[in-house]
């Protein structure tokens, strides 16, 4: 058996690699692929090992993902989620006499920016005379201690 026939039964029959077939052979990887291509069972056997590579890549991930633990983190979000609920629900709550002004612009979407970084309401909209007018925003964002810094009650 000559060294052409070798390379067409060792990737046809054996279905070895065309790298693998240069180190059995002893011949460089780009004459074994002319060998190959140069074959009239060349587009065949590459649609076979396309499917088979698809198949086989499908069972993978499926065992993969049966298998597969993700590490866990530690998530907190569902925690920052309820003091955030408690926090809104004490500003919002009627037993609380006082909300500040940023946290009624918070709740009530009635609010737009105005050139100066102002909230104002629209003069157009009839609104009580507890609501603020205007909140000024040109203050450190508003974290707990400026979070009451103008407050009202109603």
């Amino acid at each position: 058996m000559n060294t052409k026939e070798q390379i067409l039964d060792l990737y046809y029959n054996q279905h070895l690699k065309q790298n693998e077939i240069a180190k059995i052979v002893g011949k460089s990887c780009p004459y074994v692929s002319k060998i190959v291509k140069t074959d009239k069972r060349n587009k065949e056997e590459k649609e076979s090992r396309k499917r088979t590579n698809a198949e086989n890549r499908k069972v993978y991930l499926q065992e993969y993902f049966k298998t597969y633990d993700r590490p866990k983190k530690d998530d907190n979000s569902y925690e920052q989620m309820i003091a955030q609920q408690r926090q809104d629900a004490m500003e919002l709550s009627y037993s609380n006499n006082t909300m500040s002004d940023y946290a009624f612009a918070k709740w009530a979407s009635i609010y737009h920016t105005n050139s100066k970084g102002n909230l104002v309401i629209d003069r157009k909209l009839k609104v009580g005379s507890n609501v603020p007018k205007s909140i000024n925003m040109n203050i450190k964002v508003p974290t707990q201690k400026y979070k009451n810094r103008y407050v009202y009650s109603y």
